[in-house]
């Protein structure tokens, strides 16, 4: 390897050289490759039943939907708790007499923010616990049928609000 190449100046002659050597490199096309294929081959029939229609009936599960709901909460809670952190540490550096009401302020958001965590998980559980899923299934019923009509009464008590249903 020559060192001197790259440490001594180039002549009048190697740097035209070396110019040329650029540019005819530079004004190469770039090699062409193909972007796309097409196959239309025959596909081979694999019966001779007739295409059906298949809706999408797509359902969320109700633990992915308790997951959602309680993901969202979590998430709020902890920017609760993050806003409330950074008014606390705010609120301890500028104590001062005008500043305690800011103070009281500061001391009650994390209690909020928990406040507002816990609810948010007892929502997730009940609408987990409520949901249901419903299945498109179709009986095909042989014999007797008999139609039963039953009133619900249903009532809602309580902080995690827990839910009791009566059938007549």
């Amino acid at each position: 390897m020559d060192v001197n190449r790259y440490t001594r100046p180039r002549t009048e002659s190697e740097a035209t050289l070396e110019a040329k050597r650029i540019i005819t490199e530079a004004c190469q096309p770039e090699p062409q490759f193909p972007t796309f294929h097409r196959d239309d081959t025959e596909r081979p029939p694999v019966g001779d039943a007739p295409p059906v229609r298949q809706d999408d009936r797509r359902i969320v599960p109700a633990w992915a939907a308790g997951i959602a709901v309680a993901s969202i909460g979590v998430g709020a809670g902890c920017t609760g708790l993050g806003c409330a952190s950074w008014l606390l540490f705010n609120g301890l550096s500028e104590v001062s007499v005008p500043g305690l009401e800011r103070f009281a302020a500061v001391i009650i958001a994390p209690f909020a923010g928990l406040a507002l965590v816990i609810t948010a998980a007892g929502v997730a559980i009940h609408h987990a616990m409520a949901s249901t899923t419903t299945n498109n299934t179709t009986h095909i019923y042989e014999g007797p049928v008999t139609q039963t009509e039953n009133n619900e009464k249903t009532e809602t008590r309580g902080f995690m609000v827990w839910v009791r249903k009566q059938v007549n």
